[in-house]
């Protein structure tokens, strides 16, 4: 059976949304965060910055880090760091620019602060956001 041109771009055209569709799914979120010249961290698409992730959950970033009036000696600008996940990768040193990390959500939910550990400007003491891990 041929079919006429019109039935074939109508089926042509389901077959591409689908796959789109497919496609988007299976991708996974990328966070978007800027730790900003101002000291204070933003997230792309959200109106506080606040991560929600679940517990355990691999967490994909990309910070952007703008430097402020001060940074380390050894050219950071910021940090992204839960004090208590340090040793588990929750202590990024940013470099001026953008990079992405991947990390592992800790396993017990709740609410965590993300804190900059770099003196970076006068606002310093004031950079903080979010991270809530929910249960799986």
């Amino acid at each position: 059976m041929i079919l006429d041109s019109k039935v074939w771009r109508l089926v042509m055209v389901a077959g591409l949304g689908l796959a789109a569709a497919l496609s988007v799914s299976s991708q996974e979120k990328v966070w978007e965060v800027i730790a900003d010249k101002d000291q204070t961290f933003k997230v792309l698409g959200e109106r506080k910055p606040v991560i929600t992730v679940k517990a355990g959950e691999t967490v994909h970033l990309r910070i952007t880090a703008r430097k402020g009036t001060e940074m380390a000696k050894d050219g950071s600008v910021h940090s992204f760091t839960i004090k208590e996940f340090a040793e588990q990768g929750w202590n990024i040193r940013l470099k001026e620019g953008t990079q992405d990390y991947t990390l592992t959500a800790p396993s017990k939910p709740g609410e965590y602060v993300i804190e900059c550990a770099v003196k970076c400007g006068p606002g310093h003491a004031d950079q903080k956001m979010k991270l809530v891990v929910l249960p799986k």
